[in-house]
């Protein structure tokens, strides 16, 4: 018979009551029933096993075998001499002289470490020789906890010693000791029978009467209120996460540090509510460190054996490699593990990670696994999985632009450059973590465009502009507002050449870069004079007010032209990213944000125009019977950047008059439209309209409405609107 048993002793928060559930589970089915099952429900842990409760409770009142956890090479491990080591010396004793069946193991174990070790505590160097004499004569359980609190790396005179975050600097917190307290735990739970009532309380969450156990698990549980079955329990199940030292001979130190543990990363302090940049960091005399990490744990809603389990650990260790692909082997910090462990869960049952980070708390004084969120896990699509590939290497420049150089004096940097990266980078989390929205998608373009503009001013620029973005980020960001539309129609635009983009007049470009071998993408780069951006004149775009850029385009375009002694305005759409009639009627008439479309824009300047003219993504715009206002109709067609020849055989070709612009820009429309029906009916055009006036804010607002090209069959739309016998 089968008996399902809801551990409430075992929750997701904080980590030792995660691990005591790896623990029960693990216990049950090496040493009771190797058929148990396990998964989480809500925020309880499930048990399914052929013991029922009391079954359960007497298997490990009477019959639980501890691992044997020990640290000789550590402060207050109980093999040596000296008062520190009094009380672990003391637990030692009593477990060696115990006669306790359940024992065995340990009183082998610590045989083993004797006939190893030497009377004298081996200094920093001799550390590492002796775990591996320690990993070459210890068998059974013993192996785990090697495997979950330090790790060998190299060989030789190259070997190092990796000590995964999980139990502290090497089964070390400060200057105590994780074995130490655990040898305590074993007297009192196992050899003694005074805590046996605290079974009850640690595997159900039922209150018992009981004294306070006045060990410390450190950063398991920082707010204390334990008992030695919570920290047996946990443990146990820490020894889960052991640690892999397989092909590390061939990485670069940089990366070591974040190889050896199970979902174990690099941390990044983002992509939750609390994140700093000090997340990141371990602080010690006024010095800067990289911080010890953080770790994401599994949740499964679908009843698990030990060994799929253990498995899915195996799977997770986390090894830095090529960013082409974003496997869990491949992750490096936060979010390139969000990244990968959405492919990962989905193909192994996983709903869910909970995400701690180990940092420093207590005035900096400690560190503790403090939970960060859970990160949901959902089945990513193929389009927007690449499309957050366009990012992957430039996020790694700007965070290293956007934070103070590793073992360095702390530098200040500016205020600005950290806000924009972290908002970037929860905005990314936002659209990972969930089935995200149109608008979600749009928010990260939003955030890029924040983060250019704080490097056109000077910082963090050496990460360089966005990178090049596929045409699908139209797809994924399109939530067919007449504000997008148009910022995609802005942003793709160009003069009489592709390569001549407006996104030069937002940044400062180089001008004319070698395709490299090693630059492939075609990236652009800002233009540099000496330690700092080039001052470019081009560059009138300034990102403070929609109606403002949009002027300083129009404005600018024609200065441009003029010393080409054209007579047009080069400004032409992309295929199939032209402005439509209803946007523009909404435009012209103030019902658009442009705030929001020039933002917008900005970011999607980085789209490669050369990949939307081979697949650009079809962009359907709404039928109307709405259009602009017939003056402005009349300003736009003295505005076109080619002449315009109908079906009918009438041809257009006005220049452009620049007077127009600069009668608009100060707000006498009824002058701009009345040089429009001039010009117009010099070409022979007979306009139904005779005069057009509107207010200063309006005709400013018509003059913005120029920067948004229009192809040519509205072109000859508005023609024919305006001139009906040409049609």
């Amino acid at each position: 018979m089968i008996h399902v048993h809801r551990l409430d002793g075992c929750a997701p928060a904080p980590l030792a009551h995660y691990l005591k559930a790896l623990g029960v589970l693990r216990l049950v089915a090496e040493q009771a029933d190797n058929e148990v099952r396990g998964w989480w429900k809500g925020n309880r842990f499930q048990l399914a096993t052929q013991l029922d409760r009391k079954a359960l409770e007497a298997f490990f009142l009477r019959d639980y075998q501890p691992t044997p956890i020990f640290n000789p090479w550590g402060a207050r491990s109980g093999f040596y001499d000296g008062r520190p080591e009094t009380n672990a010396r003391n637990s030692l004793d009593k477990i060696e002289r115990s006669r306790i069946p359940q024992l065995d193991p340990f009183r082998l174990a610590i045989r083993t470490v004797r006939s190893v070790i030497t009377n004298n505590k081996p200094s920093d160097k001799e550390k590492d020789r002796l775990i591996q004499a320690l990993r070459l004569k210890t068998r059974g359980s013993s192996s785990l906890w090697l495997d979950a609190v330090v790790a060998l790396t190299g060989t030789g005179d190259d070997m190092s010693l990796e000590q995964p975050p999980i139990f502290g600097t090497g089964g070390n917190e400060g200057s105590g000791g994780y074995p130490s307290a655990y040898m305590s735990a074993v007297v009192e739970a196992v050899i003694s029978d005074k805590w046996d009532h605290a079974v009850t309380s640690s595997l159900f969450g039922e209150s018992t009467a009981h004294s306070q156990w006045k060990q410390s698990m450190g950063q398991f549980a920082p707010a204390g209120n334990t008992t030695p079955w919570d920290m047996l329990l946990a443990f146990e199940g820490a020894c889960v996460l052991r640690s892999s030292v397989s092909g590390r001979g061939k990485t670069s130190t940089v990366n070591k540090k974040w190889m050896s543990s199970p979902f174990y990363v690099a941390p990044r302090g983002a992509g939750y509510a609390s994140g700093s940049r000090l997340d990141e960091k371990f602080l010690n005399k006024g010095r800067e460190y990289p911080g010890r990490g953080e770790q994401w744990f599994p949740i499964w809603e679908k009843p698990a054996r030990f060994s799929e389990i253990q498995q899915i650990f195996s799977q997770g260790r986390a090894v830095a490699r090529s960013r082409h692909s974003v496997k869990v082997s491949d992750a490096t910090d936060g979010w390139t593990m969000a990244r990968a462990v959405a492919d990962f869960g989905v193909s192994r049952g996983i709903t869910e990670f909970l995400r701690y980070g180990y940092q420093q708390r207590n005035n900096q004084a400690t560190h503790f696994a403090i939970p960060l969120g859970r990160f949901r896990v959902v089945d990513t699509e193929p389009v927007a999985s690449s499309c957050l590939a366009d990012l992957d290497q430039w996020l790694s420049s700007l965070h290293r632009g956007a934070h103070p150089a590793d073992d360095q004096k702390i530098r200040r940097v500016p205020a600005r450059l950290t806000i924009a990266y972290h908002r970037l980078m929860d905005a990314l989390f936002s659209v990972i973590s969930d089935h995200a929205t149109h608008r979600q998608w749009q928010d990260v373009l939003l955030c890029l465009g924040e983060v250019e503009a704080v490097m056109r001013h000077g910082s963090g620029f050496s990460a360089q502009p966005i990178p090049r973005l596929r045409p699908e980020w139209v797809r994924v960001c399109n939530d067919e507002t007449p504000e997008f539309r148009l910022a995609v129609a802005f942003s793709l635009q160009c003069g009489r050449r592709v390569e001549d983009h407006v996104r030069r007049h937002w940044l400062p470009l180089e001008r004319k870069r070698p395709q490299l071998p090693l630059d492939p993408e075609r990236r652009q780069h800002f233009a540099v004079n000496g330690t700092r951006l080039d001052v470019q004149p081009e560059v009138v775009m300034h990102g403070r007010h929609g109606i403002d850029d949009a002027v300083a385009l129009v404005e600018r375009r024609l200065v441009e032209a003029s010393q080409r002694e054209s007579r047009h305005l080069p400004l032409k759409a992309a295929p199939r990213a032209a402005a439509a009639v209803t946007d523009l009627t909404g435009l012209v008439s103030g019902e658009v944000d442009l705030d929001r479309t020039l933002t917008l824009a900005r970011a999607l300047m980085a789209l490669d125009r050369r990949a939307w003219a081979e697949r650009y993504t079809p962009m359907e715009s709404p039928r109307t019977l709405d259009w602009p206002d017939d003056a402005w109709l009349a300003i736009r067609l003295c505005a076109l950047p080619w002449p315009l020849k109908t079906r009918s055989g009438f041809e257009l070709d006005i220049g452009t008059d620049p007077a127009i612009i600069r009668r608009l820009v100060t707000g006498d429309a009824a002058s701009a439209v009345a040089i429009a029906l001039r010009r117009l009916g010099a070409a022979d055009v007979r306009c139904t309209v005779r005069a057009g006036t509107a207010s200063p804010a309006t005709a400013r607002l018509w003059a913005a409405a120029l920067a948004f090209p229009i192809a040519k069959k509205t072109a000859e739309q508005f023609l024919y609107r305006l001139d009906p016998s040409k049609e």
